[in-house]
């Protein structure tokens, strides 16, 4: 299993950098993710469950993501979201956003676990080195996206 908590310090508002997160922003901070589209129950709440495309390479996953947290108040915003992976993985997600004056402490923490023997190899033989620069990327790409906003 893989675990990761890592935050980072946005000069932006709580709203601008929680805009990102919406359904139809998605893209913008997760450009391998092709289509995030609700499918059963109601956008923010728990429990609701959306579709994803995940672009890598000329592969593409389509899974089912469920929403298991969601909190929307003016200062602490919250998505938890958990979903399994080519069968191998089941991947838990929570993205916390607390505003300090007009910025924005953004904390990205997520479970990583194989749920067979093959999910279990592929994680073993895999580099924390480079699942490190996958999470630092997303929090690069997240900052710089909400400050692009904010200009």
């Amino acid at each position: 299993m893989i675990t990761w908590k890592e935050e980072r310090m946005i000069d932006a508002s709580i709203e601008r950098v929680w805009d990102l997160f919406k359904s139809d922003n998605l893209q913008t901070i997760m450009p391998k993710v092709e289509e995030h589209r609700l499918i059963e129950g109601e956008n923010g709440k728990n429990g609701a469950k959306y579709l994803q495309r995940y672009r890598e390479g000329k592969r593409v996953e389509t899974y089912t993501v469920i929403e298991e947290g969601y909190v929307n108040e003016s200062a602490y915003k919250r998505k938890q979201w958990k979903f399994e992976l080519g069968n191998a993985f089941e991947i838990k997600l929570s993205y916390s956003f607390f505003q300090e004056g007009g910025r924005t402490r953004f904390l990205y923490e997520g479970e990583n676990r194989g749920i067979n023997f093959v999910g279990r190899a592929m994680l073993k033989l895999g580099s924390d080195k480079n699942q490190m620069k996958v999470v630092n990327e997303f929090l690069d790409r997240v900052s710089e996206e909400a400050v692009k906003r904010h200009s």
